[in-house]
């Protein structure tokens, strides 16, 4: 390069499955029959009802322009319809949702227009890695919260009552959690938005997984009280309704809280395509049968996944949310990349290690549920 890449980059390193897809990519290039168990990439197709809006409405000759920076108004109400019938939340549709080119995306709007250099971020201490890196190109502060694993992974609160919060300002949390699994406890919700109140720092909740395999009722943590005082969350329709490739989500929060992100969402991209729009509406018509014919099939997958970690001599939870497993190997491996490695180069099977995640995650492993059973029988008699 002529140049020199720009000093936030010194702080970040390229996501680990850019490098090790590139890695599998490779592999199966040489002719070994990788089979990838590690990425949480739906394999299933969206509804009928989506496919067949998008056929309907990409021939028109109106919806090819750039479209509006806030989304369609057809969105933008389906969206806080859908959060009502899910979560019995109410919405403004018109100015407390923005529709998004996905959550991730999101995570870099959110922490745009509301870090400077310097400010402090907490993040869980396991955690998606976007959380951390993209607070550290901005060059704010990451403080890593703990999780309570004899309390499934709830925030450890005596730590959060002792911290000094001058300098925070977001806090991220990620409940189900991933990669852990972990259940939303409406007490947690409480708490937390109670700590948010009394400290004056922004909760941004991440809520991709509340509609996959559920133990109980999904939440919001806008439907807590008061939440919408301290609080944003962002959906997905990647996971709950196969459609990760679409990049399609949305933040949703009180009024001023969308217009700053606004600001910074109008610079950064110009609308997405309308008949994209327009089927993503109809997804969000979808109601309880469309997630008990999902969940139907990961239910089946899981019990080969546990089947699966069984023979790896994995230890697990039972009581796990999400399209992921989250394990403890065995003692005989040093570490979960070791086991990685070993599962990768001599079964030609890859799972995600745990400490991609944190640190905290160095003797776990992620198994994916979004390959089908045909896969997971296969990676079994490998294995």
């Amino acid at each position: 390069m002529i140049i020199q890449p720009s000093s936030r980059l010194n702080t970040v390193k390229e996501y680990y499955f850019s490098e090790k897809l590139a890695e599998i990519r490779q592999m199966m290039a040489e002719g070994k029959p990788v089979l990838n168990l590690g990425i949480g990439n739906p394999d299933g197709m969206p509804s009928p009802q989506v496919l067949q809006k998008l056929k309907e409405t990409t021939g028109l000759t109106d919806v090819h322009g750039y479209q509006s920076y806030v989304g369609i108004p057809e969105l933008k109400q389906a969206i806080a319809e859908w959060n009502n019938w899910a979560y019995g939340i109410d919405l403004d549709a018109e100015q407390e949702v923005l529709p998004l080119i996905g959550s991730k995306e999101g995570i870099t709007h959110i922490s745009l227009a509301f870090l400077d250099e310097g400010d402090e971020v907490l993040v869980p201490e396991l955690a998606y890695p976007a959380y951390s890196a993209v607070a550290q190109m901005i060059k704010a502060k990451v403080v890593t919260y703990p999780l309570d694993e004899m309390n499934n992974y709830q925030p450890d609160w005596r730590f959060l009552e002792e911290l000094n919060t001058d300098k925070v300002k977001l806090m991220w949390l990620n409940y189900p959690h991933m990669p852990t699994g972990a259940s939303a406890q409406l007490e947690t919700f409480e708490r937390l938005v109670a700590f948010a109140k009394a400290r004056g720092v922004l909760l941004c909740h991440d809520n991709p997984y509340s509609m996959i395999l559920p133990k109980a009722q999904p939440l919001s943590l806008l439907a807590v009280n008061g939440a919408k005082e301290v609080a944003l969350e962002l959906n997905s329709l990647s996971k709950s309704f196969n459609m990760a490739g679409w990049r399609m989500g949305w933040v949703a929060g009180r009024a001023d809280y969308i217009k700053t992100i606004l600001k910074v969402k109008s610079n950064v991209d110009s609308g997405m395509f309308k008949p994209m729009m327009l089927a993503a509406t109809e997804a969000l018509k979808l109601r309880q049968e469309w997630f008990d014919e999902l969940n139907a099939v990961y239910e089946s997958r899981r019990v080969k996944a546990y089947e699966l970690l069984d023979k790896i001599g994995c230890t697990y939870s039972t009581d796990q949310q999400g399209m992921f497993i989250w394990a403890h190997i065995p003692e005989k491996f040093e570490s979960a990349k070791a086991l990685v490695d070993d599962l990768l180069y001599e079964k030609n099977v890859f799972i995600t290690p745990g400490v991609i995640f944190g640190e905290k995650g160095a003797n776990y492993v992620r198994i994916s549920l979004c390959s089908t059973e045909a896969i997971l029988d296969e990676a079994i008699s490998r294995i």
